[in-house]
């Protein structure tokens, strides 16, 4: 049966092929009929345009009003930082206040000595992460649901460098989505962790081109550095190295810039980890547990062992997805950005007391001593605000 029906599709296929020779024959005689033009088809958008919220922009451009006294000259860096203003806080903090979309500098004895709001609303909102560059004169700065990165020069007050199309997502060459952590590397190039593409990104500013990337957009997974589950940091080391935080598993990854894994472990006691820093001698890790209740954990990546840690469940000492910590230098107490609760805290190390703060729990704000929504922060020791406010 099925060789009788094969044998007849082979005598009508002949016939169908000896019709369609016989007509291509009489076809060049024809005349030529017209062809309409076709219609090009729609490029592929390289982007998706993300709706903005009443929330995204926040309190939209706003300032604290304060006269702002002039900017001292450079005379520190990391290493070799200015004067000491000692406990509580040892150096100021710049601050990125994310729901008032601005950076702000806050000294020790909780003056405003710098301020840069936003320039405008639709290129500059949101700013979650900043930290300061290797000289000190300049601010890497990411804004992961405007998904930008940018650099502000700081004695400029001015937005010099982006890179990401404000309010459009997406992997493609110029693109990003979810920026978070903005670093300004020793040799100028800038790293951000672009969380929903699952990759590390190192950016050449002078050509805006990737110069390296670690893990791929659509392949979260943790196997670094070819892979990443969802990285929300990317902090530089002393030497040079790369310390990634992967919010999936609470991954910790120490990267050389030549892409080999030195180490990865899960941090302990964490649920939801945020931009993991060494501690100042370099031999331990500290990170966030952008949670509620949040919590701090310093532990030793070689071990994982924990040698310290803050956590309350309640109570004004009880962190509201914290995003931030870091141990301070001269003191070795800790800095925390306590997000939701619109404050940026020290916490004695031996005590466990809230020794330094500035926002307020409950209460958002743009005037001296109110914040809203702090996310990230970093120290400068570049300057030496001491003396300047003496002046």
């Amino acid at each position: 049966m099925y060789s009788q029906s094969r044998s007849r599709l082979t005598v009508s296929l002949r016939g169908i092929y000896s019709s369609l020779i016989a007509f291509s024959v009489v076809l060049p005689v024809m005349a030529a009929s017209p062809t309409p033009p076709q219609a090009e088809k729609p490029a592929k958008p390289a982007g998706i345009e993300v709706k903005v919220t009443p929330e995204m922009t926040g309190a939209g451009i706003v300032s604290s009003g304060v006269v702002l006294p002039a900017i001292p000259p450079v005379t520190g860096n990391r290493k070799t930082p200015v004067a000491s203003w000692g406990k509580p806080l040892p150096y100021p903090i710049v601050i990125a206040d994310r729901r008032n979309n601005r950076l702000i500098e806050i000294a020790p004895d909780k003056s405003i000595v710098w301020e840069f709001p936003s320039p405008n609303l639709k290129i500059y909102r949101g700013n979650e992460d900043v930290n300061f560059s290797a000289d000190g004169k300049q601010l890497a700065v990411s804004e992961e649901d405007n998904f930008d990165v940018h650099i502000v020069d700081y004695e400029k007050r001015a937005l010099t460098w982006s890179y990401g199309i404000p309010d459009v997502r997406g992997s493609a060459d110029g693109l990003l989505n979810y920026p978070d952590d903005a670093h300004l590397l020793a040799d100028g190039k800038f790293i951000t962790a672009d969380i929903r593409n699952c990759r590390v990104v190192i950016i050449d500013p002078k050509d805006n081109k990737v110069a390296t990337q670690w893990g791929k957009p659509g392949n979260c997974k943790h196997n670094p550095p070819q892979q990443l589950a969802h990285p929300n940091g990317a902090t530089p080391m002393e030497n040079g190295d790369i310390l990634i935080t992967e919010i999936s598993d609470a991954w910790i990854s120490r990267i050389t810039r030549e892409g080999k894994l030195v180490w990865s472990v899960k941090a302990p006691n964490i649920h939801y980890p945020s931009d993991a820093f060494p501690t100042v001698d370099g031999k331990q890790v500290i990170v966030a547990d952008f949670w509620k209740p949040g919590r701090v954990v310093i532990f030793d990546p070689l071990t994982r062992k924990v040698t310290w840690e803050y956590f309350f469940k309640d109570g004004d000492k009880m962190l509201d997805h914290s995003s931030i910590a870091r141990e301070l230098p001269d003191t070795g107490d800790i800095l925390v950005v306590d997000d939701l609760h619109d404050r940026v805290i020290v916490i004695d190390r031996k005590t466990k007391e809230i020794i330094w703060q500035y926002g307020e729990m409950g209460k958002k704000g743009y005037t001296p001593g109110l914040l809203n929504y702090p996310d990230g922060v970093d120290l400068d020791v570049f300057r030496d605000w001491k003396t300047a406010k003496r002046k």
